[in-house]
């Protein structure tokens, strides 16, 4: 299966401090790769440089054979980032957010687009609300239409299921295994390991800035002898590992 994103020996510091030290993974078509690791691992730096916000320091991120750093404007028309806060423009509408970021991908029928969006992540009935008229959840929902209006072939999400209802997540899973059905690479970095147990394929496990483990569910649970047979047992095993 072809690769969508190589991450090669990523290293990004600030200053003295090393966030991230030559890490490595790679995610390919219609894949679910989830990230996890304890507060501070280095995590959202990792997301950051693929999305190209942060660049790396050393080492390379390639985006369905692009590299980030000689052609960023090629792999960002690839890619969507989905933060964990939303960041929204006060003065837009539901609907004036999907027509401004459809005009910067230059998304042909957008409209047609739009309303699929609005259908799926269930925002129709606010297409004219502002952000400040929505709650947590539905800027949440919005954010994540802006990221799939260009039908992006990368899709990075920090903490997608933040704020949102149990029917809410019932459906942003399903978006999300839509969207890795239709071919999509998808990076998944939540606190929620029983949601990345769930979706992903595989997992790499960062502490400290480096990848500590990587593999399917049954094999890191099979390495580190997690009695339950959990991601969680073994995402406890692997990081107190490290640790001592």
């Amino acid at each position: 299966m072809p690769t969508a994103i190589d991450v090669v020996n990523l290293t990004k510091t600030y200053g003295e401090f090393t966030a991230i030290e030559k890490l490595s993974f790679s995610v390919g078509e219609g894949r679910i790769l989830g990230l996890v690791g304890p507060n501070g691992a280095g995590k959202t730096t990792t997301l950051r440089a693929i999305g190209g916000i942060h660049p790396p320091t050393e080492g390379s991120v390639s985006i369905c054979g692009i590299d980030l750093r000689d052609r960023p404007v090629d792999a960002k028309k690839l890619l969507a980032f989905m933060p964990d806060e939303p960041r929204l423009f006060d003065y837009l509408t539901v609907e004036e957010h999907l027509r401004f970021v459809a005009r910067i991908y230059q998304v042909t029928a957008w409209q047609e687009r739009a309303a699929e969006l609005l259908a799926e992540l269930e925002l129709d009935d606010k297409r004219k609300a502002l952000p400040g008229e929505l709650s947590r959840g539905m800027k949440q929902k919005l954010m994540i239409a802006c990221g799939l209006i260009h039908s992006p072939r990368v899709l990075v999400f920090d903490e997608p299921l933040t704020g949102l209802d149990p029917l809410g997540i019932r459906r942003m899973k399903d978006t999300i295994r839509k969207r890795s059905a239709d071919g999509a690479a998808i990076i998944l970095s939540s606190h929620l390991l029983g949601l990345v147990e769930e979706l992903c394929d595989r997992v790499v496990i960062i502490h400290k800035g480096r990848k500590a483990a990587e593999g399917s569910i049954d094999a890191l649970t099979r390495t580190a002898d997690a009695v339950e047979g959990s991601l969680e047992d073994a995402f406890i095993s692997i990081t107190s590992r490290v640790e001592s």
